[in-house]
């Protein structure tokens, strides 16, 4: 008879497989519970011949509006409003004559015929269960004509965070609201240039899906460039305490992105305070001549040791790779 030997499993794991069936029940009551679900549309994308809309249904949305002056304790409480959600599990959404069921986390994905205008589509979606329930899902066409794509990280690429600290992320991101967040203007002006009202701008972030209209916010009060985004689902699977890690969900993200656009080479824009350095390295060797630039913002103290390495093998591949404190001095003849 043969023997095999199994790691035992992590702790994570076993606190997600014991917890996870509590938590599908207590999501079975909630949806019989759920008088008035909402829909929370995100910004959907294109593959090659279909149209993805993405969503998630909820018993209410928490919607503050933020203001200037007000004090560090609100903007506390409306953020930690944003991560009191009660999904709605298994409940059917419908648009453009498509159905989809929500997910254990209240998550929908819905494909239809990709349009061949390209642009930003409009399509409506509702709940069968509640008619009164609709909204507008959006998602984005590459022009025919791009030259190439952009992935681009968010915090402290775009969204001043300081990621590369945890006590200094979690009071920045906790403590400030829509108005309050600094979006860095080199990052503004670098993304439209690279855009060039052309060429399809995609976000990669690990912020969680909870912070997307938060986000939406501070995109449209700075001007930054919409596309679609790549976040994070923080719920419970059944062998995992938060779903993903880190760098799993950006290369996964980045792997669906590239997947979806077969024809197009990618520039990713990130930082050197996290791990950005060795997701596009790993991304670039499994996408061979896919990824033409690199480019990454050091903020705070700049690259750790790990970076510094990371970089210097994408150099070492022929990958083209700038750094610095900000994007200003980037050439865009180089890219």
């Amino acid at each position: 008879m043969e023997t095999r030997n199994h790691a035992p499993a992590s702790l994570k794991t076993r606190l997600a497989r014991a917890l996870h069936p509590i938590e599908r029940a207590v999501d079975r009551i909630k949806y019989r519970a759920a008088k008035n679900p909402v829909i929370e549309p995100y910004l959907g994308y294109a593959t090659a011949d279909r149209l993805v809309l993405r969503g998630r249904v909820l018993s209410a949305v928490h919607r503050d509006s933020a203001r200037h002056d007000q004090s560090r304790w609100i903007n506390l409480k409306q953020m930690l409003l944003l991560f009191a959600t009660d999904e709605v599990t298994g409940i059917t959404v419908t648009a453009g004559g498509v159905d989809g069921v929500t997910d254990e986390e209240g998550y929908f994905t819905l494909l239809l015929p990709r349009p061949d205008v390209a642009g930003w589509h409009s399509v409506e979606a509702h709940l069968p269960d509640h008619p009164k329930t609709q909204v507008t899902l959006q998602a984005l066409v590459p022009d025919s004509g791009a030259a190439f794509g952009v992935i681009s990280d968010i915090d402290d690429t775009v969204l001043e965070t300081g990621a590369f600290s945890l006590a200094r992320n979690l009071w920045t991101s906790l403590t400030g609201n829509a108005l309050t967040r600094h979006v860095f203007p080199d990052a503004v002006a670098l993304i439209d240039r690279l855009h060039d009202g052309r060429n399809p701008v995609y976000y990669v972030s690990s912020s969680p899906w909870n912070l997307f209209r938060f986000l939406i916010a501070i995109f449209d009060r700075h001007r930054l460039l919409r596309g679609p985004m790549f976040l994070r689902d923080l719920g419970l699977s059944e062998t995992q305490f938060i779903t993903g890690t880190h760098g799993g969900h950006k290369g996964s993200s980045i792997d669906a992105i590239l997947g979806a656009n077969p024809e197009l080479s990618f520039v990713l824009i990130g930082d050197t305070g996290q791990e950005d350095a060795h997701v596009y390295l790993d991304a670039h060797r499994r996408h061979p001549g896919r990824i033409r630039t690199v480019i990454l913002r050091e903020p705070g103290p700049g690259p750790d040791h790990a970076s510094k390495t990371a970089i210097a093998q994408m150099s070492a591949e022929n990958l083209r790779v700038m750094t610095g404190p900000d994007f200003s001095k980037v050439n865009l003849k180089a890219v």
